[in-house]
């Protein structure tokens, strides 16, 4: 192979990878903050929407770690990941034909354990390429949060004034994307696709590993809240809508700073320091949510939110990529979908409703507290896997 074949496959990877996160990323920018409106078309009330929507969580749980080991076992990560994007494509095309609560319950509980799977899958292949083929995660997976905000401006420019079907149709263009470019995925090479016996069993059974989900399943947890509520939040203060769409967009501008720049913060603190940076950015971000709603300290507030998210995701990818063996990684990556990003975030926005409404603004004390807890697991972990 000539020099500039081989610098040419990397970048060939890199853009194929890319081509994924903003094709799904798409999809999310529509789909999680116009879906509620497509379910109000379809006469559902605010609780039973509610209801709906706070089972994506609970299908991670469900789901992914069968898909994760299946892809683990067959050591074909990319056609897994094409069957579960496929399935959440039909399983979407049919809320077009769902009337009434019981239809619509059994579609979202069968897109939701095909969705729920992309990400963890994802993110499981683009590290082993970026492994193999020194590829930056993070400047692979910023696509993703650009492409997030991208579709959120412009979904809201193309449904203003027209009907809520509309919203499905923005749906499933980008869930079809999100095939096409899951098809063209590189697979995996033959040197990292190993299998393991081991199974769940070995991840659940280690401690460093359980102690890893506990620690960076509490600082992301920590965002039910603000995700829940902030916005709430901030109008009870007298925002208008576009100063708190502002605020919101701050914060997945600096995560995507912190995506480009994430290599060079891994090389210096490694992915266990990452996770504990997280969790002190949090402690800070969410006290100061909690004291005050002056403009200035909650712009400050939200590009802390590089840190508490990208930057807890970035330790959390690299951290499984570096410590999992080949046979086991998708395995644990679908683990820490299913318990971190799934059963403790799950959990975590079910309360977040009572703890807002007995606190109000001091209920994110409670979210502070919450990294304080992730802190230490992360030190813990820290202690525990020195030599």
């Amino acid at each position: 192979m000539s020099a500039s074949n081989s610098a040419a496959e990397p970048r060939s990877i890199a853009l194929r990878l890319s081509s994924f996160y903003i094709a799904f990323f798409l999809f999310v920018g529509v789909s999680l903050p116009f879906w509620p409106a497509w379910l109000a078309a379809r006469g559902l009330d605010a609780a039973t929407i509610g209801f709906l929507l706070s089972l994506a969580p609970w299908m991670k749980l469900v789901g992914n770690p069968f898909v994760a080991r299946l892809a683990d076992t067959t050591g074909r990560t990319r056609g897994v990941l094409v069957a579960v994007a496929l399935g959440g494509f039909v399983f979407y095309l049919l809320f077009a034909f769902a009337r009434g609560f019981w239809p619509l319950l059994f579609v979202t509980v069968l897109a939701g354990l095909s969705i729920g799977a992309v990400t963890p899958l994802g993110d499981a292949l683009t590290m082993r390429m970026a492994t193999s083929h020194n590829i930056d995660y993070g400047r692979v997976r910023l696509w993703g949060s650009l492409a997030f905000i991208l579709a959120g401006a412009g979904a809201g420019w193309i449904l203003a004034g027209r009907s809520p079907d509309f919203i499905l149709a923005l749906v499933l263009l980008s869930l079809a994307a999100t095939v096409v470019a899951c098809r063209l995925l590189p697979e995996s090479t033959p040197s990292v696709r190993r299998v393991s016996t081991a199974g769940w069993g070995h991840l659940l059974r280690d401690p460093a590993f359980m102690l890893f989900i506990l620690a960076a399943g509490l600082i992301q947890s920590s965002h039910a809240v603000l995700y829940g509520f902030g916005t709430l939040h901030w109008l009870d203060a007298g925002y208008d809508k576009d100063m708190i769409g502002l605020l919101w967009a701050v914060g997945v501008a600096v995560e995507v700073v912190l995506f480009a720049a994430g290599r060079r913060v891994l090389l210096h603190i490694g992915p266990i320091g990452l996770l504990i940076l997280g969790g002190v950015a949090g402690i800070v971000r969410w006290i100061l949510t909690g004291l005050t709603t002056a403009l200035p300290v909650l712009f400050f507030v939200q590009a802390l939110h590089g840190l508490t998210f990208a930057g807890t995701h970035l330790g959390a990818v690299h951290f499984i990529a570096q410590r999992m063996p080949p046979g086991l990684a998708v395995s644990a990556q679908g683990l820490y979908g299913a318990l971190a990003q799934g059963a403790m975030f799950g959990l975590a926005m079910l309360c977040a409703g009572a703890i807002y409404d007995a606190l109000a603004g001091a209920a994110f004390f409670v979210m502070a507290a919450m990294c304080a807890a992730g802190c230490v697991s992360a030190l813990a972990l820290l202690k525990g896997t020195r030599p």
